[in-house]
């Protein structure tokens, strides 16, 4: 079988693309340390964040987050730092997917957590409290999300988090994000050097979010823009910002030397946006 593959002839198209899921993620972990009432606006509605939304709203145990691994990772540590005793676990396959690396950082910081079946694996049993917090000592090229994770509850304890990560640091732009959406909420979070984070002991305050669309998938339509014949071609993408800190938010850069022109603007109802022409 043969399958061919060819360019629009014509391109004129608004698009309303999916949320981030990244930022979803981050977001309501956040937003629920902080205390606020009215969930994020424009949260991904993909089944890892409903999976976390689910968990946020659980008031029973034990807590079931299925195969969201993202989820696993965020909610173990937003567990550590509130009250009470949880138990988090998930498919069979989760149960197979290590957590050692932050079940001991997050023990460092005063964690109380058990291994309910195999150790260093899902399911965990979680006491929360407020812990000291300090200073901790990570592999540079661990899962982003082991950092994120971390770093998300710093505020919260009483010393703050700082935080060195040795080796290769990997992912950056991941952890970028994660600050970006910490310093959003009221946080004091920077990077002191190539290697070490600083978050200081400040709570989260509640702050209304609206969520930003998804550059990875805005990235598909700046490649159809480049491909089409189409000289007079037009795209508009929807709820992407300007300052973003979504990694393949640079997509807008790559593709203006090969002719493709982005143009930041906000829609009728003020929401931000993005229009695609040839140059």
């Amino acid at each position: 079988m043969q399958i061919r593959l060819t360019a629009p002839l014509h391109l004129r198209h608004k698009t309303i693309l999916p949320a981030s899921k990244s930022i979803s993620n981050r977001a309501l972990i956040i937003h629920a340390l902080a205390g606020g009432k009215d969930l994020p606006k424009n949260v991904s509605d993909c089944d890892d964040t409903f999976v976390m939304v689910r968990a946020l709203m659980q008031t029973d145990d034990p807590i079931d987050i299925m195969a969201a691994g993202t989820a696993m990772r965020f909610l173990s540590a937003y567990w550590s730092v509130n009250e009470g005793t949880h138990t988090l676990t998930g498919t069979a396959r989760m149960k197979q997917r290590p957590i050692g690396i932050l079940v001991n950082a997050l023990r460092t910081l005063g964690a109380q957590i058990e291994y309910v079946e195999t150790e260093g694996y899902p399911p965990l049993r979680i006491s929360g409290g407020l812990h000291e917090g300090g200073r901790l000592s990570l592999p540079g090229d661990v899962s982003s999300q082991y950092i994120s994770a971390l770093l998300m509850i710093g505020p919260v304890l009483r010393k703050g988090l700082e935080l060195e990560l040795t080796g290769q640091v990997i992912s950056r732009p991941y952890i970028d994000l994660t600050l970006k959406l910490m310093k959003d909420f009221g946080a004091q979070a920077e990077w002191t050097d190539e290697r070490h984070i600083k978050v200081e002991p400040q709570p989260y305050r509640p702050t209304p979010y609206y969520i930003e669309n998804d550059w990875s998938a805005a990235s598909y339509w700046y490649e159809m823009m480049a491909l089409t014949p189409d000289k007079d071609a037009e795209i508009v993408l929807t709820g992407l910002f300007a300052d973003s800190a979504q990694g393949d938010s640079a997509v807008h850069g790559l593709f203006e030397p090969i002719g493709v022109h982005t143009e930041f603007f906000c829609d009728d109802d003020g929401i931000p946006c993005v229009r695609l022409t040839k140059q």
